[in-house]
């Protein structure tokens, strides 16, 4: 009887994790600094806080809190991007 390997996590954080593969540090100097210039506007910044504030007291409608866990998403996205590009740039010793 054939058993099956257990699947792996299917949330979007780990899709993307396996996808991006974080802890691979063979990029290029110039692709890691062009990776780590991708960064939240502060007009982004500013539209995250105020929600995430009123958050710890329940107050969001639902289309806030839609809009939350998409930067949420995509801020994950950008540390793994961001965690690969400064492993590769410590591994040629160009740690910024």
């Amino acid at each position: 009887m054939a058993t099956e390997a257990p699947s792996a996590p299917l949330s979007d954080a780990a899709i993307l994790a396996r996808l991006i593969r974080p802890e691979d540090d063979s990029l290029s100097i110039d692709a890691a600094e062009s990776l780590l210039r991708i960064r939240f506007e502060q007009s982004d910044l500013d539209r995250m806080h105020d929600p995430a504030t009123r958050n710890q007291d329940d107050g969001l409608s639902p289309a806030e809190k839609r809009e939350m866990e998409n930067y949420r998403r995509v801020g994950f996205l950008l540390d793994l991007l961001h965690s690969k590009a400064r492993r590769s740039l410590k591994k040629r010793g160009a740690v910024p």
